[in-house]
């Protein structure tokens, strides 16, 4: 189960696409679906986390909480719309671009890509991107 939670003032427009395409991406990985949160928010509530959980006071546009077991994802997917919209700019792209790469980006996470070298981060951008291409 996908679910899309707001605390902010935003809302996504096509839940039911995304909620396909994220579950359809989790599959192709060789991964089982059990619950993923996404929880849209700004940038004063996700900094309150980024402090309070992970002791880093600075903003940024995405933090999850992975509770996957093995091939089994789960967990809880915070999103900053304001980082979005400031990254998508500084990128030159669409924010519903930026958005999606960013929702890709946590799943990826979940099922076991990381992105903390160039070689691990040129791979999870390799994926982003094949996974964007099917949602376009």
């Amino acid at each position: 189960m996908i679910s899309f939670n707001y605390e902010t003032e935003f809302s996504l427009d096509n839940e039911s696409v995304l909620e396909a395409w994220i579950s359809g991406v989790i599959k192709e990985e060789g991964c089982e679906l059990e619950e993923v949160n996404y929880i849209f928010c700004d940038d004063a509530y996700l900094h309150k986390l980024n402090v309070e959980f992970l002791n880093h006071d600075t903003l940024t546009d995405i933090i999850s909480f992975d509770y996957s077991v093995g091939k089994s994802i789960q967990g809880d997917i915070y999103i900053s719309i304001e980082r979005v919209i400031d990254n998508a700019a500084d990128f030159g792209v669409m924010v519903h671009e930026e958005l999606h790469r960013v929702m890709v980006h946590g799943i990826l996470h979940y099922c076991g890509y990381k992105d903390k070298s160039k070689k691990e981060a040129a791979l999870m951008r390799s994926k982003e991107n094949h996974y964007l291409a099917q949602l376009a």
